[in-house]
Formats: structure tokens, C-alpha cells, sequence
């Protein structure tokens, strides 16, 4: 097999390959075998007919078709490995000469164009230090941690006194346009601040005793008239205020296992340090990409971002047509950061020499599936089905690569090391995926267990 490669741009390839006949052979013998099952010649049992004959049955060209067909995905995959392209997407491939009978000596020969990864160098790792900044724990974190298991267990009770923000208003509302009555809603608990109904009813209800009843102007947020402006009267029923429970030993039996409010102190206070080690962890991550990426100037493929860019947009409500200068700013900006990313932890990846197994593979679309609530098996077989399993390879490849590329550095807070086994585990632990990709990573792989076409990348 001959492959010549022109670089269209540092993120394009195209390939031009031309694959000598006895490497074609086998696939033109695969392909008679194949038709041999599904045609009836007198004298032959079905898939026992000559080559020859099948060549004359159906034509040599329909066998030529079949044989390209199951040739290129194979040739096509072996090019870009003897020529070390790294591809980011699906190629167009044309073929560009076929011989038209079985004694024509014209090689197979087709092209694909393809976007690629570009090539740079990432940096040596051994002696590399990474300072990361301290993530300090305070009594303030305590308490704050403290005040939030006192909420959950307030009660509401009924005050005599005008509402205020942060009380609960027990209302009736009505909607008219035009002197008509378009919507209205009784008996509805409000927190009053909390601005999760129609713009102006916080300030309405500020003031306002029980029995008392004001109107006020506002868009209207669904129904047939969604963003028309009506007249809304609003009538409070009653107003009730969050009763926080005292701080003392009964608070810490009725909302704990523990006998005195100490002794949940200590506990929260664990929790607290335990979550600042996780930030700690996440700072570590990524002061170590940020380090490994200083300094590289590398290329997004124009298709793949453009891609990308679109499917950004539609995340955050809109398209390309209707986004605003802003949107699709921060929109491009998001997909550069994802891109540089994903192009840095695959080159790790490799560097690293690292493997993945089918039980990193099948664990990790495993707890996918149990963060949808999906059956773990049919998920799998969704992602099988829909040929995405390439990405799941290349997420985990990607998380493995980030954590043995993590284990070969140094970190440091305040020029001491920091220890981040506990995140990090040994060389020989199992991928485990950090919480952005592994969102970025669900999210795609629920939509393809909904048979959709996620195509940020696709495995050659």
C-alpha cells in the first residue's frame, strides 16, 4: 500500500492511497463469499458458488462495490496509523480508480480528507513543580455549614405584621388584559424575594398584611398570552416566617446522630476540610493543565470547531442564526478552551503510553447509566449500537492520562508538598473521571443512548 499525505492546513490532511492487488484480493474474496450466500445458480448450493460465476452473476463491478465498501474503513485506519494522524473527525473519502474486471491490473486507489490533530510537543514532566494556592477552612465555613442544617429543619409560623422579604405568603392571583380575565391561581405559597414568579410581585407584596390586596403591571410568563403585559391583582391570604431552631444539644439529636451541638460541630468541621481538599484537588488539576498548555500555540480544526460552536449555542438556548455577538463570543471561547484541552490530554495520553481495558471502559459508561438511572446493560448496548464507543475509549484514556500525568509532578502549597494520593490513587488505579469532563462526558452519552448524534469526535 502507497500513501502519500498533503497538509490542506496544519489541522487538514489528505491522503492519497493506493493499495497494491494482492492487499485488495482478500476483500474482492470476502465480497464473493458474502453474495455466494444470497443468490441461486443451477447446479450450485447457495454460498458454494465459484468466484468466477459470481463475478459473471452479478457483475464484477457490484463485487468491486462490496469489496470497497468493507477495504476502506481497514486501509483508511492502517494509513493513518503508518503515518501517525491523529484524526478528529469523519473523512470524505472519494475513490478515484477501481479495475473494472477481475484481470484489470488497475490498483484500487482513493483519497480522504480529513481533519486532523495538529502536531506540537508537550513539556517533560520529571522535576516539574506546580505551586497550587491554599484552600483555607474557617469557622465562618463551619457555621455557614451550620446555618444551612438549622434551615432545613425551620418551621413556618404565622406572624401578625406586614411581609417581608424572605417570609412566606400564602396568595390568590388574578391576570386581566384588557379588562379580561386570562389567568388566575389560589391558595399559592410565595416566598416572598425569592423571584421565581412574575417580575413586580416581590415589590407588591412587600408590605402587605393578611387580607390586604394590591395590582400591579407584568409580562406574563407562559400560557397563550406568554409576553403580553397584564394587570395582576394579588391578594395575600396569610404570612408565615421561618422559625429557625435553637443551637444546643436537642438541635444536634433531632438532626444528627451525635448527642451535643460539639460534637456535630467537629463532624461538619471534617466535612467542611474534606471538601476543601477536593478544591484543593481541582486547583491542582487545573494549575496542571494550565502549566503543561503555557506556551503551546495550537490550531483548532476549523470543521470540528464550527461543529462545536453550533452544539455550544443550542446548549445555552439558541442557534447560530440567532445568537447575540456575545453569546457566540463566549460560545467560541468555550469550545477553544474544550478543543486546546482535549488536544493536550490525548497527546498525554499517548506520551504516557497509557491503556485502556474494556473494564475502564464498561465501569465508566456504568456510572454514567446510574447517574441517568439507566439500566447499565442497555446503556452500554445503546452506546455499542450507536458506535460511540471510541469516545468512551478516548474520555477514559483522556482521565487516565490526566492522572498519571498528575502523579509524575510535584505539587506544592506554600513551598510544602502537597499530597493528593487520595485523588490521585497509584499508577495502577482504575480511570476515574473528574467532574467537568465527566458532565461534558454524560451529556453525550445520554444523548446517544437517545440515538443522537453527539459527533464531537469520531473514531476513525
Amino acid at each position: 500500500m502507497k500513501i502519500s499525505v498533503r497538509n490542506l492546513e496544519p489541522t487538514k490532511a489528505k491522503l492519497t492511497i493506493t493499495v497494491d492487488q494482492d492487499e485488495f484480493d482478500p476483500y474482492l474474496d470476502e465480497a464473493r463469499k458474502e453474495i455466494a450466500e444470497q443468490i441461486t445458480v443451477p447446479g450450485f448450493r447457495k454460498g458454494h458458488v465459484p468466484g468466477k460465476l459470481v463475478d459473471k452473476r452479478v457483475g464484477f463491478g457490484a463485487v468491486a462495490g462490496e469489496a470497497v465498501n468493507k477495504a476502506l474503513p481497514d486501509l483508511y485506519s492502517k494509513a493513518l496509523q503508518e503515518k501517525d494522524i491523529r484524526p478528529m473527525a469523519q473523512p470524505d473519502i472519494e475513490v478515484v480508480e477501481l479495475p473494472e474486471n477481475a484481470d484489470d491490473d488497475t490498483k484500487l486507489k482513493f483519497t480522504a480528507t480529513v481533519e486532523r490533530r495538529p502536531d506540537f510537543e508537550l513539556p517533560e514532566l520529571g522535576g516539574m513543580t506546580i505551586a497550587v494556592e491554599k484552600d483555607e477552612v474557617s469557622d465562618d465555613d463551619v457555621n455557614e455549614r451550620l446555618e444551612m442544617l438549622r434551615q432545613r429543619f425551620a418551621t413556618l409560623v404565622g406572624v401578625d405584621r406586614p411581609a417581608q422579604k424572605g417570609d412566606y405568603a400564602n396568595i390568590d392571583l388574578t391576570a386581566q388584559i384588557d379588562g379580561e380575565t386570562v389567568d388566575s391561581q389560589e391558595g399559592v405559597s410565595y416566598e416572598i424575594g425569592s423571584g421565581t414568579m412574575l417580575d413586580g410581585l416581590d415589590e407588591a407584596l412587600e408590605g402587605l398584611s393578611a387580607g390586604e390586596e394590591t395590582t400591579f403591571e407584568s409580562k406574563l410568563e407562559g400560557g397563550e398570552h406568554e409576553g403580553e403585559t397584564a394587570i395582576v391583582k394579588v391578594k395575600v391570604n396569610s404570612v408565615k416566617a421561618e422559625e429557625l431552631p435553637e443551637l444546643d444539644d436537642d438541635f444536634a439529636q433531632e438532626a444528627s446522630e451525635f448527642d451535643t451541638l460539639d460534637e456535630l460541630k467537629d463532624e461538619i468541621r471534617k466535612n467542611v476540610e474534606a471538601d476543601a481538599e477536593g478544591r484543593q484537588a481541582t486547583k491542582a488539576r487545573d494549575a496542571f493543565i494550565e502549566t503543561i498548555e503555557a506556551g503551546l500555540d495550537i490550531p483548532a480544526p476549523k470543521g470540528v470547531k464550527a461543529h462545536m460552536i453550533e452544539q455550544q449555542l443550542q446548549s445555552m438556548g439558541t442557534d447560530k442564526d440567532k445568537a447575540t455577538d456575545e453569546q457566540k463570543k463566549q460560545a467560541e471561547e468555550e469550545v477553544d478552551k474544550l478543543l486546546k484541552d482535549q488536544m493536550v490530554l490525548d497527546a498525554l495520553a499517548e506520551k504516557l503510553d497509557v491503556e485502556v481495558s474494556q473494564s475502564d471502559v464498561f465501569n465508566f459508561l456504568a456510572s454514567i447509566a446510574q447517574q441517568y438511572g439507566m439500566d447499565p446493560n442497555q446503556f452500554i448496548q445503546a452506546i455499542m449500537r450507536n458506535g460511540q464507543i471510541g469516545s468512551a475509549v478516548e474520555e477514559v484514556a483522556r482521565s487516565k492520562g490526566l492522572l498519571a500525568g498528575m502523579r509524575a509532578v510535584t505539587f506544592t502549597v506554600d513551598g510544602e508538598p502537597l499530597d493528593l494520593s487520595a485523588f490521585l490513587g497509584s499508577d495502577d488505579a482504575a480511570a476515574e473521571v473528574d467532574e467537568d469532563e465527566s458532565v461534558a462526558a454524560a451529556a453525550a452519552a445520554a444523548a446517544v443512548a437517545d440515538s443522537l448524534n453527539t459527533g464531537d469526535e469520531a473514531e476513525a
